[in-house]
């Protein structure tokens, strides 16, 4: 999202002695503070002030910060899960019973890759943007932390956060990291950025 301003303008105009041309009246002036009064009552303040809320954002109060990645290396993660209460089937009886256990990744296909970086991070922001990744349009960008405001003045895409929940879930434990499904597991790969450049550091990936 753009910076948002606000902008309230009053036009002046330099006037060139032309002459005296058939009958002259003297020119009626607005008053210049009912003009901006006037504009001012234009302005949708609720929408500027919310707009303002947004840029402000910092992410949900469950938000989880992490540290950055030391090395480059992948490793699975089981996306099986046990139903807590019963899945209703929309037609008054349960699909799917509590204690039911299955993995998604057997009827679904996730075509999306999520790289997760924290966005107070001034290296992960410049190396993200620098990377293939921001020209991807399959890519969810999840922030852990930061600024919606200062992020989007260097990343033009639409950022969401990552809270407690999406953290666990899929068992981060170092950022930037890469998400995307392989096969019946999802596959994170951390990535070490190489000491003030903001690049990736070259090399071979580790397992955990």
């Amino acid at each position: 999202m753009a910076l948002i301003a606000l902008f309230l303008c009053v036009s002046s105009v330099q006037a060139k002695e032309l002459g005296n041309f058939g009958m002259t009246y003297r020119i009626a002036e607005r008053d210049a503070l009912a003009e901006i009064e006037e504009r001012a009552k234009q302005v949708d303040w609720h929408k500027v002030l919310d707009k303002r809320k947004v840029e402000n954002f910092q992410g949900p109060p469950d938000r989880v910060r992490l540290p950055r990645a030391k090395r480059n290396r992948s490793f699975p993660v089981d996306m099986t899960y046990t139903t807590e209460i019963d899945v209703p089937d929309g037609k008054g009886g349960v699909l799917y019973p509590k204690g039911y256990t299955f993995n998604p990744l057997d009827y679904v296909t996730y075509p999306k890759t999520l790289v997760v970086i924290d966005g107070t991070d001034p290296e992960q922001v410049k190396w993200f943007a620098a990377s293939e990744y921001d020209k991807r349009l399959d890519v969810t960008l999840l922030l852990t932390g930061g600024s919606f405001g200062a992020v989007s003045k260097r990343i033009s895409r639409p950022l969401f956060y990552a809270d407690r929940k999406i953290v666990e879930r899929l068992k981060l434990q170092a950022v930037p990291s890469v998400v995307r499904q392989k096969g019946r597991i999802m596959e994170v790969t951390e990535v070490k950025l190489t000491k003030g450049i903001g690049t990736p550091a070259q090399g071979r990936k580790e397992s955990p």
